[in-house]
């Protein structure tokens, strides 16, 4: 199972302090079974307010919701995939997520002081993403060159993955990354092989700060930053997901009561902290849904790859339910919470019975038969 996010960023633009924000909302590691006890991994509770509507019906004794694993990631330095710093620990740890936060800086401030001396946001993108694309280029080139006896051999699988691989490494000559370059079903699994940094789904961290200047705001004319501008152009033509966070405010307020933060946001002219949209979008941008089940003893939000089919759903829950599955009882969250009891919804038609065919939906409330 995907779950596994990293962040990353240059030098002072809020990584640490984003990273922090997070572990508050950490889970107990006993509920889920891929927990570390990495301090550099935070395993935090996706926000879901179906999951208490639920337990409230069901009047239930314990709570889980899903959860996502976010990766404080060495700090990248230009260089990296030369070995520059920490380049061999960032380009290493980064390989081994199944998705990148990449934490943009959005605010100017004196104090803190920039890596180029000026704010950037796309120039910040661009040193990262090169750094990705140098080393999948390393990666890609080597690979190519371990091919060439066999594809002169004539090997099948050897030609496919070297007309794949030639295809990568024009796009990363190019600068693009990886994951622009469409592979078939007879690619895909070479292309999973080579686990390419640039291959991994981008989300785009936002880091304003309340109370200072940030790029998202207007000007004293009215008009945009032109560099914030480019940032959204740059982002939409990437087709990535992006959030807006205050990583300072959160982390700032992490000890304080609920209603102590509303009042310190409020003082503060910052609505939100934007962790939760963060967590929400790392958990989408990871290709993941959400179904339930509910009792008096548990309401449990249970996290699978969309598209999965009842079956497949099950083995979330225990490995064997995909071989021994026989059918599932479903019903949407909402629908069951208009009918008021399993009961009721059963006489009005609402709770299906659903087989093996079955594709799972977001919300899906559901008993499985084995």
């Amino acid at each position: 199972m995907s779950l596994s996010i990293g962040i990353v960023g240059l030098p002072n633009v809020g990584k640490s302090t984003l990273f922090n924000a997070l572990t508050k909302k950490s889970v107990p590691a006993e509920n889920y079974p891929f927990c570390t006890i990495d301090p550099s991994v935070g395993v935090v509770a996706v926000p879901d307010e179906r999951l208490y509507k639920l337990a409230a019906f069901s009047q239930t004794k314990k709570i889980v919701p899903a959860a996502v694993e976010f990766v404080d990631i060495a700090g990248l330095v230009k260089g990296a995939s030369a070995g520059e710093g920490l380049g061999n620990q960032f380009l290493s740890n980064i390989r081994e997520t199944d998705a990148i936060a990449e934490v943009v800086r959005i605010f100017e401030d004196d104090n803190v002081i920039h890596v180029d001396g000026k704010i950037n946001p796309v120039s910040d993108i661009e040193v990262i993403n090169l750094e990705l694309i140098l080393a999948d280029l390393q990666t890609v080139s080597k690979r190519l060159a371990n091919l060439t006896k066999e594809v002169k051999s004539g090997k099948k699988e050897a030609i496919i993955e070297a007309g794949l691989a030639e295809r990568l490494k024009a796009a990363l000559e190019d600068g693009k990354l990886a994951r622009t370059v469409t592979a078939n079903e007879f690619e895909m699994p070479f292309l999973k092989h080579l686990h390419l940094l640039t291959s991994k789904p981008i989300l785009y961290v936002l880091n304003k700060k309340a109370g200072g200047k940030n790029l998202d705001e207007m000007t004293v004319d009215g008009a945009a930053d032109p560099r914030y501008t480019k940032l959204m152009d740059f982002i939409k033509n990437s087709g990535s997901q992006w959030v807006l966070v205050d990583a300072g405010v959160e982390h700032e307020m992490k000890d304080l009561s609920d209603t102590d933060k509303k009042e310190m946001r409020e003082g503060l002219g910052a609505k939100d902290d934007g962790i939760d949209a963060l967590i929400r979008a790392g958990y989408e941008t990871l290709n993941l849904i959400t179904y339930f089940t509910t009792g008096e003893v548990e309401t449990r939000a249970w996290t699978i790859q969309k598209g999965w089919t009842a079956p497949e759903a099950g083995t979330a829950i225990h490995g064997d339910f995909k071989d021994k599955f026989i059918r599932a009882e479903v019903i949407e969250w909402d629908k069951l919470l208009e009918a008021g009891s399993f009961g009721a919804a059963r006489e009005k038609g609402l709770l299906r019975t659903e087989g093996k065919e079955y594709i799972v939906k977001d919300g899906d409330v559901m008993e499985f038969k084995i």
